[in-house]
Formats: structure tokens, sequence, C-alpha cells
């Protein structure tokens, strides 16, 4: 049921006039309706416009602006625009009234977002000799942008942009502004929500028939309360994101369109969507293709997604695809039991636990025996059937089944750089594929085995910038890859793209754009997936202690709740089928630990290493 509407500008209660938005969201909570505001002053050097006091507790409450008073000077004007741009006004329409007539038909809210890290400061200044030719500046720190697609990006530096004033009909109005949004951090996290899209990557002949099938997520920034499931779906229609668009695809053909103003879930969680367009004359397969991307990507932000009823624009039905039907596309395809948690116990043999288990038993096969390979690190394939392990000196990387009677065979890859060197710990994709990095000094290399058995091939990756890669993490999709990259004794996560060229007979692959997901970061000891664009990290900024916390595959502040803090982690493990139910696993100074929902740390093992999930 939606709440009170709270109309009246709505900056920091500490300066004055105005009245706070903690105030308004109070009194809205109280059935209060305020109306009318009390004047600002328009004399004084600087004017920060600051909502972070905002009652945020209670999303239902919409805070809205008002349009201009009448012979407001030029800082209360642009105080009370930059105000409007953050309220709950579905098209601005209330923004637009402080703009001259030539700027209402050229500003573009939405042709992208500039995030500081406080609000705005506002700097009046005349730009000339004229009483009618006032310029403002807008200063702050920056700390992030959205593009127009609505993906977000860090991006720190100063900030600084002029909007220009002019008289029309006897009252200032904007008539030069910067183009999109400018708002605070604070703004930005009580108005906008992170979505997931989902497109089907595009994994080339590597996929051996289900690269059609494998959803990859694609994290963007929409406003929360603005028609949540219609801005969502129109978003996924806009395709992928620049960074992911490469080695991404969609389902829905170029020019599909909505035909519903407004889309939402029934009462039995039910989604119907009328398009029109070449979409309307899809066949079954495609159309439940379509379907299962709309699926994923609307369950990704409400209740379970029941179904999915896709319709041509006259209201024919197209298709339809119930959730259980969509299990086939879900953007993690896990073995049929439960994910366990593997790691190397203290005679470095290979232990496995699930979630009822009090104490780790040894995985069946040669890494689990007493005279088996003495390990270092494993990888465990998604299917849960096979392994892969490199040895104790971290020369030699061997594959083998998780079953009795299996046997070692031969490494599959040999380090190069000596002992202080040596393999990284390996993990498998969703296609069947094993990586490892070589962290030979010389000549460091990121390797691939075909099918995890094949020949190992090397992976180019631009612009290391003299790194080398210490520590990765394939996303299940096969198209995203975690990266720990160290120089000059500094580690830092990077996600890269992998992207592959060629035929069925000879692909070359290389991981492209690498970007900073945790720029905050000074040193990052341990990463894992904890969904589909979550990971788990441990590292620590600059001057401060290590913490284990959840980032955002786009370098945004995740909205998971905090974690218990361990000390010297070196090892993470998160499913990444991002079940509330699922235990976290890590290696710390006291041993294995392995941390249940709603519950504190628990030790596991007082010695082992090396923590992970299939994957």
């Amino acid at each position: 049921m939606p709440g009170p509407d709270v109309r009246g500008r709505h900056v920091g209660a500490e300066r004055g006039p105005r009245r706070g938005a903690a105030g308004l969201g109070a009194l809205a909570l109280s059935g209060v309706l305020l109306a009318g505001c009390a004047s600002m002053p328009d004399s004084g050097e600087v004017t920060p416009v600051d909502s972070s006091q905002r009652a945020d507790a209670d999303s239902q409450v919409r805070v809205y602006g008002v349009a201009p008073h009448k012979n407001e000077q030029p800082q209360e004007l642009v105080t009370g625009f930059l105000e409007a741009t953050t309220s709950d006004d579905p098209d601005y329409e209330t923004a637009r009234m402080y703009l001259a007539k030539r700027s209402k038909r050229k500003w573009n809210p939405a042709q992208g977002t500039v995030v500081l890290a406080d609000a705005p400061q506002v700097h009046v200044e005349r730009s000339g000799d004229r009483e009618e030719d006032y310029t403002v500046t807008l200063v702050g720190k920056q700390v992030a942008t959205i593009d127009a697609r609505h993906a977000y990006k860090p991006e720190e530096g100063a900030y600084q942009k002029r909007i220009h004033l002019v008289r029309e009909d006897g009252e200032w109005r904007i008539d030069a502004l910067p183009p999109g949004l400018v708002l605070g951090a604070a703004d930005f996290q009580r108005i906008y929500r992170s979505v997931n899209k989902y497109y089907f990557a595009e994994l080339g002949a590597a996929g051996k028939g289900k690269s059609r099938d494998t959803l990859v997520a694609d994290p963007v920034y929409l406003r929360k309360r603005i028609d949540p499931v219609t801005s969502t779906v129109k978003a996924l229609l806009d395709g992928p994101t620049s960074w992911l668009d490469p080695v991404a695809t969609t389902a829905f053909p170029t020019g599909t369109r909505v035909v519903d103003q407004r889309l939402s879930l029934d009462d039995s969680n039910a989604l119907k969507v009328r398009i029109d367009g070449w979409a309307a004359g899809t066949n079954e397969e495609q159309c439940r293709r379509m379907a299962a991307q709309l699926l994923y990507t609307v369950q990704d932000q409400s209740a379970k997604v029941s179904q999915v009823t896709l319709l041509r624009g006259n209201g024919s039905q197209l298709c339809v695809l119930g959730r259980d039907q969509a299990r086939s596309y879900a953007p993690v395809q896990s073995a049929s039991r439960p994910d366990q948690q593997y790691f190397v116990d203290a005679q470095h043999r290979m232990v496995s636990l699930v979630d009822g288990d009090e104490e780790p038993r040894r995985v069946p096969g040669p890494f689990g025996a007493d005279n088996g390979a003495q390990l270092r690190s494993v990888a465990v394939d998604r299917k849960q059937q096979r392994a892969a392990g490199v040895t104790g000196n971290g020369q030699a990387l061997y594959v083998t089944g998780l079953e009795p009677g299996a046997q070692l065979g031969e490494a599959r890859v040999t380090a190069r750089g000596g002992a202080k060197a040596g393999l990284t710990t390996p993990s498998w994709d969703g296609v069947g594929d094993l990586w490892v990095a070589d962290q030979d000094p010389e000549r460091p290399r990121l390797l691939r085995l075909p099918g995890g058995t094949g020949a190992a091939e090397e992976v180019q990756v631009p612009r290391l910038d003299g790194g080398r890669i210490t520590g990765l993490r394939v996303a299940a999709d096969g198209v995203r890859i975690a990266l720990l990259v160290t120089k000059d004794d500094r580690t830092t996560l990077k996600l890269g793209r992998v992207e592959r060229r060629g035929g069925a007979g000879r692909t070359s692959l290389s991981v492209q754009e690498l970007r900073s997901v945790a720029p905050r970061l000074e040193q990052v000891d341990a990463v894992s997936w904890a969904g589909g664009s979550r990971l788990l990290v441990a590292g620590r900024e600059q001057g401060g202690l290590q913490q284990l916390q959840y980032v955002e595959t786009d370098g945004s502040l995740s909205n998971a709740s905090g974690l218990p803090g361990i000390t010297g982690v070196r090892g993470v493990a998160a499913s990444e089928t991002a079940s509330k139910a699922s235990a976290l696993v890590a290696e710390g100074d006291g041993g294995i630990v392995r941390l249940m929902p709603d519950t504190n740390w628990k030790l596991v093992a007082k010695e082992g290493s090396a923590p992970v999930y299939p994957g």
C-alpha cells in the first residue's frame, strides 16, 4: 500500500529555516502533512545541499519538491532545483519549473548521474557587470558516475561545474546546466537500488552447445520507488551495459517494446508482459529464453516470481515459463545435491563439509588418501564430480575424480620460477573448464585447461601494468573473472571480461577491460564469488584493519549486512548461488572457521587452508 506523500523542500535540518527531511519523514509517519516552506536567506558564500538527515527508514514515504517561489534569488533557485532532482517526482516535472524555456527542452535527467561524496556545495557569482547575469558553481568530491544505461562506475576526483541563470518573465531561471543529475552519496543511496539484469553469455565454441542457456548478471542502478517492475523490464530491453556487451547477448530482438504503461506482479506473483515489434513473432524456444531473462531479472528484486507470460500486443499468448521450468536457465547450475564446502586439512588432504557436519570428512579418491598428493589448494567442479589440486610446494596441478578408485594421473600443469612463485588456487567455470595462474616473476601466465584435462592454453591479459596474478575466481557464466593482481607488494582486486575469438577448431581467449572492484581497499587478501554480481572480500583500507565484506562487481557499495570480524584471513569461500542459508568459510589465524546464518564464527578445524565452494 503506498505511503504518504511529503511535499516541501528538504535540506539538512542544521541549516536553519528549511525543515530537515528527517523531520519531514517523522511527521509523515505520524500522519502530519507539511505544506509550505520558510524562505532561505540569499546571502552567504557557500550553501551545501545536504539531505543525509532524511527519514530513510520508511521507504514508503515519498518526498516531493516544490515549485520555485516568486522573486527567488539565484542561490535559492539553484538550491531548490537541486532539491527537486532528489525528490520522487517520476518525470522531474517540478525540477523543470526551475529551468528556462529552452533548457526545459534540452535537459535530459536520464543522460547520466554524477555521485559526490557529499551533497554539492553552491557558490554564487556574477558573470558580468549586469545584474541579470549570474553563474552558480557546483563544487564537490566526485566518487562515481552512472551512465545513460544505468551502469555504475567508481570515478574519484574533484567536481566543479557551472550553472548559468537568466531573467525570464521577471524571474530567475536556469538556462545552462551540466547534463544529467548531480547527487550526494546519501541521496543516491536513498533514491536508487541495485538491479541485476540477466543476459546470455557469449561462450563461442567453449560452450559445447550450452552457451545459449548460460545467464550472466549485469548490475545497474534504477530509482527505487518509481514503478520498479516496469523500469526494471525496460532497462532489460535496453540491452547489456557497455562493459558486458562484448560477451553477452539478449534473446529480445532489437526494437522490442513493452506495450503496457505499467507492469506489476499479480496476487500469485505471476508477471504478464505484452510486447510488440519483431519479438511478437518469435518461436517458442526464443520466447522461453526471453521469459527466462525477465523472470530472473524481476525475481532478483522482488518476491519469487512464480511464472512469466509473454503476450503479443493484441493480448494473444506467446509463451509461459514457470519458475520450475526456468531452472534450466539458472545463472548458476550446480549439482543435484547441496553444495559442500572443501578445504585442505593439516595432513594436506582434501576434506569436505556439509552444513549439518560438525567434523570434516575426507573426500573419496587420491586427494583424500593418506598416501595421496600433498596439497596446498583445491578446486571442485560445479557438478562436484572432479577436483583440481595444487601440490604443497605449489609446483604442480593435478585433476582427478571424487570417487573411490580414481587415479591421480600425471600433472596437468607445472609451474615455472621455482618454489617462491608457484601456481595459484585453481578455479572451475560453469562450462567445465579449469583456470589457474602461474606466478613466475619472469613470465607470469594465466592458463585455461579446456574440459579440465585438456592441454593448458595461455590466456592473454593486457593492461596488467607490470602486476602479476596471485589469485583468481572465475564466475559460473565463464565470461567474468575476479583477479587478485599484485604489484610492488600491494594486491588489488580487478574484474576482467573473458572474450573468446575464433571457431570450433581454435579459440583464442583474452581477459579485457580490467576494472577496479574495490578501489577503497589498499590491500586485498582473499576473494570469492558470493552471488550473481557480488564478491566476498578480505582486505583493508589505508591505515585500517583487515575486514571481511561484500563488494559489488561494479565497484559500488553493497547493501548486504556487515559480517562479524575475524583476524588474519588468508582465504574465504561463499556460495555463488547466494542462498541465505549458505555458510561462509574462512581460513584465519585460528584455523578453518564457518559462519552459519544468524550465528557467529565457529571453529571447524584448528589447522587447515584454502577453503572453497564448487567453482
